[in-house]
């Protein structure tokens, strides 16, 4: 039997508890800027709890959403910018709550890594604080793993976890149908989605992260990269609060247009769409070009300049729009919702003017 006097610790096996402890007392001020009602945003507990109560819920439904945000976190690690996924890792969570009418209410996050930094840590809870605070969600617990063996170097990936509620009978989408007309809310860039695509052709162009952004003057191609995904929920509550005319979000994640619009759309119902009429971002017309890859490919694997789609009763597309605009969300017309079925349920009658 080994001599418990020079036995192993659970540190030099790889796991250093006092790092964890450094890195909750590091984001502990950034957990608390997430207070709303219904939550104190305090972190250390086993659980954290919500008041449905006092967040002037009556009779809600609760709506729940997990992601992540992909292989733009190698991008982030290796660059060192490690701020803005803890943003993207929100954002994907809450638009995915916000598209079915709900009011993203409580976030949860799991960062897991070979070898706890505290201070790459705090630096990624800060951004989902910020995440958070553009939703109006509270930040109420998460979870730090230290996995050496797992994760090499500095390689880490995240997970989020959100919950939101509606009102009884407010859900979407409803009564969605042909003439519906879809309007397209502009994303900021790449948001979290096609990275393994982007890191490919990365690699083929033989540039490195800290090289000059050729589609963005005066920053790096990791900056340009990892612009964070924008966060809808503010502009479509308020939006969903002045207009019934809104029959339908569908938020443009991986699959692009093609796979997303179905989700919302009853049987029977597809769309056509006239891509030309989104103004395209300079990121994207630099993959194409770099890569070579189709319109209708880019349109199956990114956002393409589109993060959220609106369903519109035709007769109320420009109060809608009028109203989106009024809130800080102008959108174009990008189509409008057809009978259809099968593969023909998305058409696209005019592509991305790349």
């Amino acid at each position: 039997m080994a001599d418990p006097t020079n036995g192993l610790t659970y540190a030099e096996a790889g796991v250093d508890i006092d790092a964890g402890n450094r890195t909750v007392d590091l984001i502990r001020d950034s957990v608390r800027s997430t207070r709303r009602p219904g939550a104190d945003a305090e972190i250390g507990g086993f659980g954290g709890l919500f008041d449905l109560k006092a967040a002037g819920f009556t009779d809600p439904i609760l709506v729940a959403a997990n992601d992540g945000v992909g292989t733009k976190v190698k991008i982030a690690y290796e660059s060192g910018r490690n701020g803005e996924v803890g943003i993207d890792l929100v954002a994907m969570c809450v638009n995915d709550l916000v598209v079915q009418g709900a009011e993203p209410l409580f976030f949860l996050d799991y960062y897991a890594t070979g070898r706890l930094d505290p201070a790459v840590a705090a630096g990624i809870v800060a951004g989902i604080a910020e995440g958070c605070r553009q939703a109006g969600c509270a930040l109420i617990g998460g979870e730090t793993a230290e996995m050496p063996g797992i994760y090499a170097g500095r390689a880490y990936d995240l997970a989020g976890f959100a919950v939101g509620a509606a009102e009884r009978g407010t859900l979407l989408p409803r009564g969605v149908a042909a003439g519906d007309v879809i309007l397209g809310l502009p994303s900021s860039g790449l948001h979290s989605n096609g990275f393994s695509l982007v890191r490919r052709i990365v690699e083929l162009s033989g540039l490195a992260w800290d090289a000059p952004c050729p589609f963005a003057d005066g920053a790096t191609l990791a900056e340009g990269l990892l612009v964070p995904t924008r966060i809808y929920v503010k502009a479509l509550l308020a939006a969903l609060k002045r207009t019934d005319g809104i029959r339908a979000l569908a938020h443009i994640t991986g699959g692009g247009f093609v796979d997303n619009l179905p989700r919302v759309l009853p049987d029977g119902l597809g769309c056509t769409l006239d891509l030309d009429a989104v103004a395209v971002p300079p990121v994207f017309k630099w993959l194409a070009a770099q890569g070579g890859i189709a319109p209708a490919e880019m349109a199956r694997t990114f956002n393409c300049g589109i993060g959220m789609a609106v369903v519109v009763a035709a007769d109320r597309a420009a109060e809608v729009g009028a109203v989106l605009a009024d809130v800080g969300a102008p959108a174009v017309r990008i189509g409008e919702i057809t009978a259809g079925s099968g593969a023909d349920r998305v058409v696209i009658r005019r592509h991305l003017a790349l």
